[in-house]
């Protein structure tokens, strides 16, 4: 299992944000992103989900093998915590969702409808739901948001036993989540050069 990303140049609203990208990622192994607000985290994080394509460059990886979990939680409120991993699980062919309700302490919650959970509850429930993917590459865009220290902790051992499970695991945040062991990757090196508006020379008349 293995994620490539080749001379990767992406951009948002139609201008590039970052460029020259590369990096390999093994099983087992974590990066963490790095970069002030606006620097293009998101963008990188959705162009290597395939949510968006790049400007060039390429990103190789075994085919549903990844996941992304963004700003959302993807929850419905309208269900309850055991019928959204249900539905999530199905979804991907899954029919056990009980190692992710213990994984996030959720199992005392099962019954009650998500829509009147905490904000850091459905933070919780949102990053079960990784558990019942099924797939290997996790693509995490600040997955701690409304956690609290103790949240935090729990994810870090779910991220932990998926690494040694021979997970990937993409992640920007600007925390330190406590996991030495993972990598990590200021993209403000490859911010994207300002435009040369000479390159539209004519263009807009």
């Amino acid at each position: 299992m293995t994620l490539t990303v080749t001379d990767l140049s992406i951009a948002r609203g139609g201008i590039p944000v970052l460029e020259g990208l590369s990096l390999t990622l093994e099983a087992g192994h974590a990066l963490v992103l790095r970069g002030p607000n606006g620097i293009g985290k998101t963008t990188l994080l959705r162009t290597i989900a395939g949510l968006q394509p790049p400007l060039g460059g390429t990103v190789s990886a075994p085919e549903e093998s990844l996941v992304y979990a963004g700003h959302a939680d993807g929850i419905k409120p309208t269900l309850t915590v055991g019928e959204n991993l249900t539905f999530w699980a199905q979804a991907f062919g899954n029919h056990d969702t009980a190692p992710a309700l213990d994984a996030y302490h959720l199992t005392p919650l099962a019954g009650r409808v998500a829509g009147a959970l905490s904000a850091g509850q459905k933070r919780r429930l949102g990053l079960a739901r990784l558990l019942v993917t099924g797939r290997a590459i996790w693509v995490l865009d600040e997955p701690t948001v409304s956690l609290d220290v103790s949240a935090v902790a729990m994810f870090v051992a779910v991220m932990r036993a998926h690494l040694k499970a021979g997970g990937i695991a993409l992640i920007a945040t600007h925390i330190d989540l406590g996991l030495p062991e993972a990598q990590v990757l200021d993209v403000a090196s490859y911010r994207a050069k300002p435009l040369d508006m000479n390159d539209f020379d004519g263009a807009f008349l």
